[in-house]
């Protein structure tokens, strides 16, 4: 990072807040990608945030929720075989051969 101060405008700012809430990528890592001080960024979140009762998504939250999608897809598949399994069952019962 440059060693002269940068100044920006509120709708700049507004911008930036927009994009990194719009991320899942870390304060951090928007801060080096923009080349904008991490805690410069903080306080542009506390000022300008929309939502600002709604935690900002971070890549960790991102991985457990992915993580948790995958372990629900799960559970669905493998009901949807015991689903079948119990439908065979009860169609080989209820016509029994003569």
């Amino acid at each position: 990072m440059s060693g002269t101060r940068k100044s920006y405008n509120d709708e700049f700012k507004k911008q930036t807040v927009k994009y990194i809430q719009e991320q899942t990528k870390t304060v951090a890592e928007l801060a080096h990608e923009l080349d904008i001080p991490a805690k410069t960024l903080h306080q542009w979140l506390g000022k300008f945030r929309q939502f600002p009762d709604e935690p900002v998504a971070s890549a960790e939250r991102v991985r457990e929720l992915e993580r948790q999608l995958r372990e629900k897809e799960q559970q669905l598949a493998d009901m949807a075989e015991e689903m079948a399994i119990v439908k065979k069952a009860v169609h080989i019962f209820s016509n029994p051969k003569n």
